[in-house]
């Protein structure tokens, strides 16, 4: 099933220079550019390197060259969100205004209590809410969280279906500055779509459990909100995403056979190996989100693992 032709669409990909790019990179970015190159829209590159002591230095000029070997073509000039602080500081101003935002003085350790989602993570209990509470003014730092309501929130992702999610009882107040100053991911992806008018993110499921606060947040700021399509993330034989912790090999020099694995992977329509620029011709012609694995995660291909 072709996708319909949208030319207004605008999809992305954005990589952390926390390392070369492997092979749940590159299903990531081959679901997204395909998905906004069959219906006719741009497709962008942004280096999301907000949270910068992670940076590792040389890792963004190997992203960019390893896209470029491998046949993906961006609109536009990249954007890099360490150039950014600005636009976060103003969505973090509008926050405040409106009465979303909070100084929280809790450290990791203060939270060590704290219940667990079904997702891994500590649950915010509130603690500085109403204020910075008893025994935490000692620590200068202060995070800053926003607010969430009982309500939840709810959304229709392309692949995963009909998505439901109750923040304060998943989440909590969640923090959109650290208590370094540097914006939050959650801030920074949400205020960089809308301003580069992304209207479709296709990313990995493992980013599912983001989505509710990334919507939540253009929500509070009078933001449109995108469509989601979570396709399934690539995980070794012990069920952990493939990362540089866990085993990931960097991607190869040859692009060819790296590219007809994550084709395979997303259970895309068969194509006999030719050369990169037949592949990425039947690649954007035979895309079909309808036959892609409704599920969240499958095991990688063992050439994508370091053994």
């Amino acid at each position: 099933m072709s996708v319909a032709a949208r030319p207004g669409a605008v999809g992305r990909f954005a990589p952390s220079p926390t390392g070369p790019l492997h092979f749940g990179s590159l299903v990531a970015a081959l679901a997204s550019v395909c998905d906004a190159r069959a219906s006719g829209g741009r497709w962008l590159v942004r280096i999301e390197d907000v949270d910068e002591p992670r940076a590792v230095p040389g890792a963004e000029r190997e992203i960019v060259a390893t896209l470029m070997r491998y046949g993906f073509v961006h609109d536009g000039p990249i954007v890099r969100q360490a150039d950014r602080a600005d636009r976060y500081a103003a969505a973090l101003r509008t926050l405040d205004a409106r009465g979303w935002t909070y100084a929280c003085a809790c450290t990791r350790r203060d939270l060590e209590t704290a219940p667990l989602s079904e997702a891994g993570e500590r649950i915010y209990p509130g603690t500085c809410r109403n204020g910075i509470a008893p025994g935490r003014s000692s620590n200068p730092q202060r995070a800053v969280r926003l607010r969430v309501g009982g309500e939840s929130i709810g959304y229709v992702d392309r692949l995963q279906g009909a998505q439901r999610h109750d923040l304060a009882r998943d989440v909590g107040d969640f923090v959109v500055q650290r208590a370094d100053g540097l914006a939050a991911y959650q801030l920074a992806v949400v205020v960089d779509d809308a301003e580069q008018g992304v209207t479709d993110v296709v990313r990995g499921a493992d980013l599912l459990a983001s989505t509710p606060r990334q919507i939540h947040l253009q929500r509070a700021l009078g933001l449109a909100t995108p469509s989601y399509l979570h396709v399934p993330i690539a995980i070794d034989a012990s069920g952990e995403k493939l990362s540089k912790q866990t085993r990931a090999r960097a991607l190869p020099d040859d692009p060819l056979p790296a590219l007809l694995e994550a084709w395979r992977f997303l259970d895309q329509p068969p194509h006999a190996p030719g050369t990169l620029g037949e592949f990425w011709a039947h690649a954007f012609r035979a895309w079909s989100p309808a036959q892609l694995p409704p599920v969240k995660m499958l095991p990688a291909p063992r050439s994508a693992l370091t053994l």
